[in-house]
Parts: structure tokens; sequence; C-alpha cells
């Protein structure tokens, strides 16, 4: 039986009844207090990362600048980086910036997440064509794209690490992500600074990143301007290895750490996520519901930016002739009506059920079905909701009707 290739896991958030003790060791990690066996790689070294990733055959994928954000895209060199740009967010607010430095990295998250590489928006599963025994399948090709994932965040690799147990976890695991996941190499970068709507310190899921990566980088801006590096794997290890490397000071140490703390004390908005299955559970007949079906507008945006969201149809389509039909895959949402269609109409028929069944299965029997919260904090599905829903306000709003 063919062996699933090992996939590089970050460390699920803390649930109900774990050692406390480990959670506050994370907690720790995170937020930088916990030194590691780290070098420093100097910003004119990223040429060299570069050729090094090329060597190996990965196509570098990582933030750039495009249409007014920073989206993820092939990268052709260091140039393609979204040098001196920072992002201004708020609930159903997006703007970018110049900042008054070269930083490369010194945005927080966009529109877009790691998703779109690893569980495409479309793909075609297979092909049959009309031969001289009948139809015959056409699999698609087997050989995964080798990705080189620049640039993610600790929200994002815990966004990965929730995307693995459902696609590449248990019995039956999806073959195309499994792979795509396994072939990745993945180069994190942590969070010196934090967007209003980021909520990612009170999830356990950041700023700092502990586990899930292959380098992570900290960007660190003074005199010099260096990232203190740490390989978390043998193959990240290697390519650490060709570059060229010095010893961290003890004050470029003290200033990788003293920005993520930053990024973790700047972050107004909290959550509790081992009370929010019970709290939803028990809001499911509140009338909150309603009252935010009058401002949503069903539109999607919110579980097409959310890292984890993974709902998706599948269509099959002929030509004119007969002779040729395929099977697709596309991403859907639980917001759209025909989503839960069955035979005699849809199950949600409102925008009030839609939403409830969003909030609820993200925040509450995620944990159920797979171990854990479907929240990573990034705050995305509150910056890109067009009318500036807000899921911590909605939390409150829910947790007050019930006390």
């Amino acid at each position: 039986m063919h062996e699933a290739p090992e996939i590089h896991r970050p460390q699920p958030p803390t649930k109900p009844g774990c050692d406390r003790a480990k959670s506050s060791h994370q907690t720790q990690r995170r937020r930088g207090k916990i030194p590691d066996v780290t070098v420093v790689v100097a910003r004119d070294s990223f040429d060299t990362l570069f050729a090094a990733l090329a060597r190996r055959g990965y196509e570098c994928v990582g933030p750039t600048v495009r249409d007014g954000a920073i989206v993820y895209d092939r990268l052709r060199s260091p140039e393609d980086l979204p040098r001196g740009w920072t992002d201004e967010q708020a609930p159903g607010h997006y703007r970018l910036h110049r900042r008054n430095d070269e930083a490369l990295f010194g945005y927080v998250v966009g529109p877009h997440s790691w998703k779109k590489f690893v569980f495409p928006p479309e793909r075609r599963l297979w092909q049959l064509r009309r031969g001289d025994q009948g139809f015959e399948r056409v699999d698609e090709p087997s050989a995964p794209p080798r990705y080189a994932f620049l640039g993610v965040r600790a929200c994002e690799l815990a966004a990965l690490g929730i995307q693995d147990r459902v696609f590449a976890g248990g019995e039956y695991a999806e073959p195309h992500y499994r792979d795509t996941r396994a072939a990745a190499l993945v180069i994190a970068v942590e969070c010196t600074e934090s967007a209003a709507t980021c909520f990612c310190d009170s999830m356990n899921t950041g700023p700092g990143v502990d586990a899930g990566f292959d380098l992570a980088l900290t960007e660190v801006l003074g005199d010099e301007h260096v990232f203190v590096a740490r390989a978390g794997s043998d193959r990240g290890a290697e390519i650490l290895a060709e570059l060229p490397t010095r010893a961290a000071t003890a004050a470029e140490l003290d200033a990788a750490r003293a920005g993520v703390e930053n990024a973790a004390d700047q972050q107004q908005r909290r959550i509790d996520p081992e009370a929010l299955p019970e709290l939803m559970a028990a809001s499911y007949e509140s009338p909150r519901w309603e009252q935010i079906a009058e401002r949503c507008l069903s539109c999607a945006n919110c579980t097409l930016a959310c890292p984890t969201c993974f709902c998706s149809d599948v269509e099959d389509v002929s030509d004119l002739t007969g002779e040729h039909a395929e099977r697709w895959r596309r991403w859907d949402s639980c917001f759209n009506p025909g989503f839960s269609y069955l035979y005699g109409g849809e199950v949600r028929k409102t925008t009030a059920s839609r939403y409830r069944q969003w909030l609820t299965h993200k925040l509450g029997s995620w944990v159920a079905q797979f171990g854990s919260s479907g929240c990573v904090g990034c705050g995305r599905c509150i910056t890109w909701c067009p009318v500036g829903i807000d899921l911590i306000e909605e939390v409150a709003q829910l947790r007050g009707a019930q006390s």
C-alpha cells in the first residue's frame, strides 16, 4: 500500500483539558519569550535564498503588491516582494501605505491565503474520452507542484494545520492536497506588528511561530537590515547552510523577541476559544442572527478570504459532440443559497440561517468534528466583509444575550 508522505503540521490550538503548562509554554514561544538556536541572514542574501530554492526545483510563492493589495503569487526575485509597504485594516476597510523603511514583510495579511495553492479554487479531477470500447477515464497528472511558500504567518501555519486534518488526516485523504502539502517548503515570517482586526494572540495561534515550518524568519530593522533565522526541518537546515549567515547577537535576539511581543500587545480584539462551542450551541435560537442578517449581504467574502474554509462543489460538464466529459471541483460557500439545496429546495433559505451555519460551525461544531476551532484569529473575515460585520462583536453580543 502506498504510504502517505509526511506533512509538517503545526501544533493545534489549545483545547479544553489540555495541559496548562504546555499551553503556557506555547504561548510564551509565540510571543517571542523563549530563545532558539538562531543565526542572522542579511537582507542582501535573499538573492542567494531564491537561487537555492530554484536549484531544488521549487517555485517560490509569496507576497507581492497588485491591485491595491498584498496578494500571494509567483515570485521571480526578491524585487517582487512588497518592500516598504504596509497595510491598514479595520472592519470593511483595507488600504496600503508606504512605510518609512525598506521592510520586506512590514504588513500583516491580505485577501489571499495559502489554501489557494494547496486547495485550488478550481481543479479538474478527471476526464472521460470516447474510445473504441466506450468511454475511457483520463486522470489528471499525479506529480504535485513543488512550492516554496515564503512569508507564511503564524496564524496561517495554524490554518494549514487545520486543513491538513480536514484533507490529509484520517482514513480518507485528498491525494492532490496531501501530495502538494508534503512537497511544499514552508518559510515562515513572524509578525512584528498587528492589524486592528488581528486576534491570533487570544486564539494561541500567533504572532510568533513554534512548529510547522522548514525555515522561520524574524525581520529586524536597525543599523543593519537582517533576519533572525532558524531551521525547523532537515530541508530548512540544508537551505540555511547555503546562505551567508553569522551568529545572532544578544541585541538582535532581543529585537526579534520584542518585535513579536509588540505584535501581540497591539491586538485589542480578544476572544475565549474554549468557551465558544458551548456559547454557539446555546445561541441557536438567538434573535441576534436576524439582526446580523439585516446587514449581511450573503456575498461569501468571509469564506473565500478565510484560510480554513473548505466548502466546494463538484460539476460534470461535456462538450457538444458527446465525445468528451470532465469533472471539476470549485470553491463554494455555505452563504450561497444553492449550497444547501436538496430535492425540493434549500435547507437554509435565509441569510440569518446561513450566517448562523457559518459562525456556529467555525467556532463551535468544528471542535467536535476536527479537534480544534476553525478560526485562527487572522481577522480576514472582518476586514473583507463589505459591510464590516465583526466576528468578535457578534460573539460578544451572543454572549451578552446569554448572560
